[in-house]
């Protein structure tokens, strides 16, 4: 999937997956996407979770050599 910014958060354990995910979001315009990779387990949910509750679209989530990559588009 093509993306306009990339966010690593390896190693960041919750909630900076969000924190970072939320401001590497303000810097881009609507329509755009975000590609976020994250070791976190619990990212998982809490993308979904995020996405919902800000308007953001989750495209795509998937798993990559034992990371948790998600793809979400600003609202």
């Amino acid at each position: 999937m093509e993306f306009n910014k990339e966010f690593d958060a390896s190693g960041l354990s919750c909630p900076l997956p969000i924190v970072k995910t939320k401001k590497a979001l303000a810097d881009m315009t609507s329509g755009q996407v975000l590609r976020v990779i994250s070791t976190d387990p619990g990212s998982v949910a809490d993308m979904a979770a995020f996405a919902e509750q800000t308007g953001n679209a989750l495209l795509e989530q998937t798993t990559e050599g034992g990371k948790y990559v998600f793809f979400m588009k600003k609202g």
